[in-house]
């Protein structure tokens, strides 16, 4: 049945999903020991279906059945724990992606505010010369 299988998977996913996953090997870089931190998401879905009803009992559907089943995992880096013989820190890593939209945000404000600003202008500017 498709629900035993899902589950099968989810035992599998369960096997590999420890905290290896999220922590790599420690390297030693120039007296330090760099611990690589991910975030990771595990995603499961699961659907059924069946015919009921008077259509049920019609050749061509015969009874009809169905299911579905899907997964997916994604990871994603956060940064390192850097352990000195100072001191134990976080060093975050920069998301470039969060960075160029938060620009080109930023860009498109801009550029709006110029343009109402230079119709204020220019609108003031016509009706002054109209009068």
């Amino acid at each position: 049945m498709i629900l035993n299988q899902l589950f099968d998977k989810i035992d599998q996913v369960r096997e590999t999903a420890n905290w290896q996953a999220a922590f790599g090997p420690p390297q030693v870089v120039e007296g330090k020991t760099i611990i690589p931190v991910a975030q990771v998401s595990y995603l499961f879905g699961l659907g059924f279906g069946s015919v009921l009803g008077p259509e049920a009992e019609t050749e061509s559907v015969g009874g009809s059945q169905g299911g579905g089943e899907g997964g997916g995992a994604s990871t994603k880096p956060l940064g390192a724990i850097v352990v000195t013989p100072d001191r134990v820190y976080f060093e975050p890593v920069l998301d470039m992606g969060k960075i160029a939209s938060f620009g080109l945000g930023l860009a498109a404000l801009l550029l709006f505010q110029l343009s109402r600003t230079i119709r204020l202008v220019l609108g003031r500017k016509a009706s002054r010369a109209v009068r």
